[in-house]
């Protein structure tokens, strides 16, 4: 299921922001919203499956860098089969930095490797 997410991703056409999850995002971890749509257009961007959080509509947990560096970790769901809304935004803590890392040398190493 986490192979086509990633097809489904590349069909999205934009975020759905509104004033429940634009405020909660910024104020629990000072994360931007702007920045959060940087990580889904930086590469790489790991994507899981978020089964445990997952009873009423499919979520997913995402490893990503912004345009300046910053290591977030995100939960989103897809609304509507065309719009990514973020539900959870934080920095990555010291485990997921280091997946993270390591998925990125590899794909350094070869864009056109599965990480």
């Amino acid at each position: 299921m986490t192979a086509n997410i990633y097809d489904r991703l590349a069909r999205c056409e934009g975020f759905d922001w509104d004033d429940g999850n634009a405020p909660k995002v910024r104020q629990r971890h000072d994360v931007e919203p702007g920045e959060c749509e940087q990580t889904f257009v930086s590469e790489p961007l790991l994507v899981f499956t978020d089964s445990g959080h997952s009873q009423h509509e499919e979520r997913w947990r995402a490893l990503g860098g912004t345009l300046g560096g910053r290591r977030l970790y995100l939960v989103f769901t897809i609304r509507r089969a065309v719009l990514i809304r973020v539900l959870a935004a934080r920095d990555m803590n010291r485990k997921e930095r280091t997946t993270y890392e390591q998925a990125k040398a590899r794909f350094e190493e070869d864009p056109d490797v599965q990480v």
